[in-house]
């Protein structure tokens, strides 16, 4: 087949996918008001802008309101055990490097039992994006502290109130070597949500994007203030981060310009305690990416496998692909 006649038919082949292209048959089933619904939608434009075959895209998650985002992508799902997302996302990632990846988490999946897998998951830097769903509370086993629950929240597991400050995961993905890309941003406003997720999967590496999100049944008013004071929300802009648009301009007005380089701004903005900072905090395209270092090495295929299967059952006289062996045992 001839070059031309190769671009020809995969011009047939293209499709231009719209908004239902990546919407599944499955209803989601969040509650009236959560936020995890305004992150599929954002999500789904993504895919949808980005002309990301749904064969060619995987949505994988832990245990969590969260993870039951897979369920409602029309495209490849892995819905993991509790914590386990990240490595899941890092063996699909490693073997097909073609294929786009998201990982979908809470701050109960991620920032507790998953807390391990995070920090290496940062490390590695391989090229995926990472959507950290944060409503401050385990939602789906209705209501316990989670470890970004605010200090005095009353739960099912602290009836008395939580006793500890809570975690910050901004200033704690920051803090882990070969970081590349951290990114904070919040439900309630749609079009930057959208925005930050783009970011996020242009970014050559692993991306962390933290999503606050309102929780109408466990944290009912938690985010009332950020919501309708936008002075209580900061915007961070740069010419290699957000740019707004002027309607978001002229609601948003506490905005800053920050360099995405800047570590040091960076760790200072993530720990602002009255304020939100929405945007880029930190993006460094620089960084190596382990999935990219382990590119040279022998590719897996199901002959190799089977081949160094055989040499390890040699050493211990097994040898299961041996019929007439196991036959000759009568």
């Amino acid at each position: 087949m001839t070059a031309s006649m190769s671009q020809c038919l995969m011009q047939m082949v293209h499709t231009d996918y719209a908004i239902k292209d990546y919407q599944s048959e499955i209803a989601p089933r969040w509650c009236s008001g959560c936020g995890d619904t305004g992150i599929l939608t954002a999500m789904q434009r993504l895919c949808r802008d980005e002309q990301l075959p749904p064969e060619k895209t995987v949505c994988v998650s832990g245990i969590g309101c969260a993870s039951r985002l897979p369920h409602y992508m029309n495209a490849y799902g892995f819905h993991g055990i509790h914590g386990r997302a990240l490595p899941i996302a890092e063996g699909i990632k490693i073997r097909r490097p073609d294929l786009n990846v998201f990982v979908t988490t809470g701050d109960g999946d991620c920032c507790s039992i998953g807390a391990a897998h995070w920090l290496h998951a940062v490390r590695y830097n391989m090229n995926m994006t990472m959507l950290l769903h944060d409503n401050n509370v385990y939602g789906l086993t209705k209501k316990q502290a989670s470890p970004t629950s605010p200090k005095g929240f009353k739960s099912n597991t602290t009836p008395f109130g939580a006793t500890l400050a809570p975690l910050n995961p901004l200033t704690v993905t920051l803090g882990v070597s070969n970081v590349s890309f951290v990114a904070q941003v919040v439900d309630w406003i749609p079009e930057l949500l959208y925005e930050v997720l783009s970011k996020a999967y242009h970014h050559k590496g692993f991306s962390f994007v933290r999503i606050l999100q309102r929780c109408p049944n466990f944290m009912e008013h938690h985010f009332d203030e950020a919501v309708r004071d936008p002075l209580k929300t900061r915007i961070l802009t740069h010419q290699n981060g957000l740019r707004l648009k002027p309607e978001i301009s002229r609601v948003y007005k506490n905005q800053e310009t920050h360099d995405p380089l800047d570590m040091t701004r960076a760790l200072a903005l993530a720990a602002l305690g009255e304020e939100i900072p929405v945007g880029i905090l930190y993006a460094n395209p620089t960084v190596p990416c382990y999935d990219e270092l382990r590119a040279g090495e022998r590719p897996s295929t199901p002959a190799l496998v089977e081949t160094v299967l055989n040499e390890e059952f040699d050493k211990i006289g097994i040898w299961p692909t041996d019929a007439s062996s196991a036959q000759g045992g009568e």
